[in-house]
Formats: C-alpha cells, structure tokens, sequence
C-alpha cells in the first residue's frame, strides 16, 4: 500500500498517524504493541485528525534519532523498517513494524512485566501476566488447552459423557485420548489436559471458574434494563443447543409461541447465530480472569463476546477474509469431531454471505477491551413484549423456558430419538417406525419439541422441509438417551 492510500486510511490497529517526535513514550509503546500483536505502520509527520501531511523540519537528524530511540527503549531489540518518504514535497518518516518472532517485547524503563503492549483497535493496551504468558506460547507454537494438568488425573474427566458427544468417531481407547490430546504423559503418568478439563472435566469451574455462558435478554437497545437471563455451566459442546435454545425462546413473532413451534419461524438467523457462537467457545482464551462468554440478546441486534483478542498476527480484515487461526486445539478438534465446525476459516465468509442473502446488515466484528464481540443485527426489531413466551416478567418466562426444555419424554419423543441414535431417519422413517400412516398431531408435537429443546437436530437445516432431511440426536440427546438406559439398568 502506497503512502497516498494509507493518509486515506483511518488510524487502526495497524496504523498510527503522529505530528512530529516531541513525545517519543506513545510511540514506543505504538511500536511494541505492533511488534506483539499484528505489525503495523507509524507514520511521522502528519496531522493524527486531519492526516494531513506537515513533514519533518530535519528529516535526516529525525530518522537518526528513532533509530536510536528504538534501540535503547525496546527489548529485546527490536529492527523495524524505518524510511523517509515524500508526500507534497513534504518529508514523512514511515516506521514498518512486523509482527516478531521474539515476541513479547516491552518497554525497557518499565521492565518485562508491566512493560508489554498490544494494539486493540487504534489504541495501545498494557498486557497482563497471562496474555503475556499467551505470547510466549504463540511463538513457541503451543496451545493453552494442549498443557498438561499434572496434579489430575483420567478419573477427573467424565469420560462416558464424552463419549456420548463423540460416538462413532472414536473407541476413546488410551490411544485415542492421546492422539486427541485429552490426555498427555507427564512424568511417566498420563495426566488430562486443559483442553480436557475444559470439555469434559468433572470439577470444571474449580480449575476455570470463568469457563461458562452469561445470557441476558434486555429491554431496548442498551443494558440499561434485562428482562431474563440465564447462567450456563454446561460442557463446553452442549453449550452450543443451551444458548441456542435461550435465544429461540425470545425470538417467535408475536406472544404465540405454540404457533411459532408449529409454523417453524423465527425472527433472527439461527444459522449465522450458531456458527458466531461455534466460533466464541472454540475461540475463547480460557486463561484469561475475570468474565465468562457473553451472549445479549437487544430488541435490533445480538452480542457475542468472548475473552482474549485476536491471535498475534490476525485480525479483523483477515478473520472476514476467511483466514483462520486456532487458539485451541483441543477444544476445536473435538468440535470437529461432532462436526460443530467445517472447513476452518469458511465459516466466517459463508455467515456473511448469508447475512447478505437474507438482506442483513452486514455482521460487526470488534476488539473490544480484552474481548472480541461479533454483533448479528436483526431483520426487524424485537421488543420484549414480542419476543418472551409470556411478557409476565423475567421469572417467569425463564421458569417457563426452564420447565419446558426440562419435562419428560413421551413415549413417541423416545422412540423418535432412539430410532435416531441408531441412524439418521427421515419422515417416514419415523412413522413406519411408530406404525403410523401420515403425520398426527402427537407426531408433530414429539418432533417439534425434540427440535426445539436441542435434543434433535436436522441434517439440512437451512431447509426444513427438504425432501432428502433426515433427523440426528444431539450429543445433548445422546446423553439424556444414555442416562435413561443407566437408569432403567439401576432399577
């Protein structure tokens, strides 16, 4: 990119616009953050507002003494691409940043712990311990949820609950653990993961207590006031149906909701909110304190933000560009392994291009503080009054969403979902099945409701009445099928 292009360009994060030298503090820290998270461009000379070229008085002395200040202020040495340029006979010094392989560097006068920047946006954000520890292991090469737990062990995992998420992929053997990396060998034992933790563990939120979901549904457009909400502890995999499930019950048009269930519409995009919130859980940095994934359900538009920026080296053009960076390994192959997630990086691009189809505004994706956000703005505003099962107050349209995802099968929901658990069925399948000749009422009811409570899931969801959909149970479904075999073994 030429110099004229990039005056045009907005300061960002990997752009910086500044007057002259007087203040050189700013723009070391500008040059460490570059340095840590994506490289960048700083530019000297220009108007930081207007980006108007003003020039250097003593180019040639200016290019000398950045150079020198860059060496003695930046550890460990830092050698950026430092070069005079002329725009409207006007002498501009340009200072070329690439993303380092010595990553994290930092400020000398403050040291390496309080010392380290990373660019968010347009602005320079200290780093603390554990992103400074997620640097190091992102030049190093290793994944947060690939390190060992050796004060574990296998029998801290709940592993027949995984292997009702993961069946028919894997025996989940000694082997199969290891290739997946749920399990690694720590001084001669085998000892669980992160990752493994994460996914399965039974004692989770001791050792992560920042690793669940928060959804709020709220009045308006702001957070000023919350109709309903809902904690979710869920396994990280059963997370995806459980959020799911929270937004369709504030998502039918009108106050309806059995016609809603029965006609199948529904006033947000169900596909594109998946995969957003597919890619939070996979792409969270669990080892960051202090907030849990949130999903904010507004009246025009729905917020998910996960902790942890982008990886060093990413962002937000490359992340619409279909590039992809996977921070955890662990916890993304087994959402492959379900086949939560497709090819990497094609998610982001088919999602906005179904925005575009379904005539959306396009998605909004963000650095936000410490976090990303992707917004998914709606079709047609939603208040709350058209939104809740019965607008009778938070309590109650959360008891009501609670009761109903948690009653009892019927016996034809049952029989529906164990058909499935054995192979995909269709339609009529499922009635030859029940010894049924056309669809009944009860039949319609048993599906819907396995549907909507994320116990079954379609093969061809973006059409639901395609002539070839065929129905899946859910790893949610498998456990609840596994769980009444236990059971009726106990009695």
């Amino acid at each position: 990119m030429n110099i004229e292009t990039l005056l045009q360009q907005p300061e960002g994060k990997t752009l910086e616009f500044k007057r002259d030298l007087s203040s050189t503090k700013n723009l070391m820290k500008t040059l460490v953050a570059f340095a840590n998270t994506a490289g960048g461009r700083a530019i000297i000379g220009v108007d930081d507002k207007s980006r108007t070229p003003l020039g250097c008085a003593h180019p040639l002395d200016a290019e000398e003494r950045l150079c020198s200040l860059i060496a003695d202020a930046i550890s460990p040495r830092l050698v950026p691409n430092v070069e005079l340029v002329t725009v409207e006979n006007r002498s501009l010094l340009m200072v070329e940043v690439f993303l380092s392989g010595l990553r994290p560097h930092w400020i000398n006068a403050e040291g390496p712990d309080d010392g380290v920047y990373v660019r968010l946006g347009s602005t320079n954000r200290q780093a603390d311990r554990e992103l400074i520890a997620e640097l190091r292991r992102s030049v190093e090469g290793v994944a947060f949820d690939e390190l060992p737990m050796p004060d574990l062990t296998v029998e801290d995992l709940d592993l027949a609950m995984l292997k009702t998420m993961v069946r028919g992929t894997h025996e989940l053997d000694e082997k199969a653990l290891l290739t997946l990396r749920l399990l690694k060998r720590n001084q001669g034992r085998l000892v669980p993961t992160k990752g493994a933790v994460l996914i399965c563990g039974r004692e989770r939120t001791r050792h992560f207590p920042d690793a669940w979901v928060q959804c709020g549904r709220f009045i308006g457009r702001d957070k000023a006031r919350i109709f309903d909400h809902i904690d979710l502890h869920d396994h990280l995999p059963q997370a995806v149906d459980s959020i799911l499930l929270f937004l369709k019950k504030h998502a039918m048009r009108g106050a309806d909701f059995s016609e809603v269930r029965r006609k199948d519409v529904w006033s947000i995009p169900l596909e594109i909110l998946r995969e957003v919130v597919i890619n939070a859980l996979v792409h969270a940095d669990y080892s960051q304190r202090g907030a849990p994934i949130r999903v904010s359900f507004f009246d025009d538009r729905i917020e998910v933000e996960n902790p942890g920026i982008l990886l060093p080296g990413m962002t937000i053009e490359d992340m619409r560009r279909g590039v992809s960076k996977i921070r955890n390994h662990v916890i993304a192959r087994i959402f492959r392994e379900m086949n939560l997630v497709e090819q990497w990086g094609s998610g982001i691009p088919r999602i906005l291009s179904e925005a575009e189809t379904l005539g959306l505004p396009d998605l909004r994706m963000e650095e936000i503080g410490m976090r990303v956000r992707v917004t998914v703005f709606l079709a047609e505003h939603l208040n709350v009054q058209q939104a809740a099962p019965e607008a009778t107050g938070p309590t109650e349209a959360h008891d009501k969403a609670h009761d109903e995802a948690h009653e009892p099968m019927t016996d034809v929901e049952h029989i529906i979902l164990a058909a499935c658990a054995r192979s995909s069925q269709s339609t009529p399948d499922l009635l030859k099945k029940l010894g049924y000749k056309t669809r009944t009422g009860n039949f319609k009811k048993a599906l819907s409701r396995l549907l909507e409570t994320g116990l079954l899931e379609m093969t061809n969801p973006q059409k639901h009445r395609a002539k070839n959909q065929r129905y899946l149970p859910t790893p949610k479904g498998r456990e609840l099928l596994q769980k009444a075999a236990h059971d009726k073994e106990i009695t």
